[in-house]
């Protein structure tokens, strides 16, 4: 992805507060173009490799439970697009009516399979696909649904300058976020006054300190993080 030019970006992020991130993504501009063409041919690349084990994966979620393989909930990107992702599904069908948009502790919508998918993250496999297309890259703020990213700050709608990660540092440091949201009455106001303002301080800080090295880093601290796991 190239940085699109100031006078060109959506009027919601021609902000006093988004500036000094843009003009930071701007001088490296270089490298955000280097970035898109890893993130396309690595992308590609584990695509083919994984192909059977995904499709493994996809045969035993159907065996599981009734339902699609995949989920394709509607997820905000760079410069506020809308995108459909592609996870694998690891709660019942429409678990969206039962419950919250963000999943805590023994969430009953969780399938058994679905369990260890989330896990070892391997259900976010799919996103390889946005990755491929665009809509998403390795390294990235984690898309949100859109209505979470209407209740977005000023300044924290810097991160719509970049398109959404497959993980963050956020995400690295977020890693346990179903616990934090435990025992919450109200999952919704408890993610969006607490988790999501904590989640957007490491991605603003990420953005500030952008550079292919850092996010080499972080896909390297988030393996390390998946491996851990008992």
């Amino acid at each position: 992805m190239i940085l699109r030019e100031w006078e060109n970006l959506p009027v919601f992020l021609r902000l006093e507060e988004v500036r000094p991130y843009y003009d930071i993504l701007y001088e490296r501009r270089g490298e955000l173009a280097v970035k898109r063409i890893f993130d396309f041919f690595m992308a590609g690349i584990l695509l083919i490799i994984l192909a059977v084990p995904m499709a493994g994966i996809a045969l035993i979620i159907r065996m599981d439970s009734p339902g699609t393989v995949f989920y394709r909930q509607e997820r905000i990107t760079a410069y506020g697009k809308k995108f459909r992702i592609h996870k694998f599904r690891t709660m019942i069908m429409e678990a969206d009516r039962f419950g919250t948009q963000v999943t805590v502790m023994g969430d009953t919508r969780v399938t058994r399979v679905g369990t260890v998918l989330r896990k070892y993250r391997l259900d976010e496999l799919p996103q390889l696909i946005d990755v491929l297309n665009g809509s998403m890259s390795f390294v990235g703020t984690r898309p949100e649904v859109p209505k979470y990213v209407e209740r977005y700050t000023r300044r924290m709608r810097a991160t719509l300058l970049l398109p959404a990660g497959i993980t963050s540092e956020a995400s690295v440091r977020y890693k346990d976020e179903a616990q934090l949201l435990d025992g919450a009455e109200d999952v919704d106001q408890v993610y969006v006054e607490k988790v999501l303002p904590g989640k957007m301080k490491w991605n603003l800080w990420a953005l500030e300190r952008f550079s292919l090295w850092n996010e080499v880093k972080v896909l390297g601290r988030t393996v390390a993080a998946v491996m851990r796991r008992d």
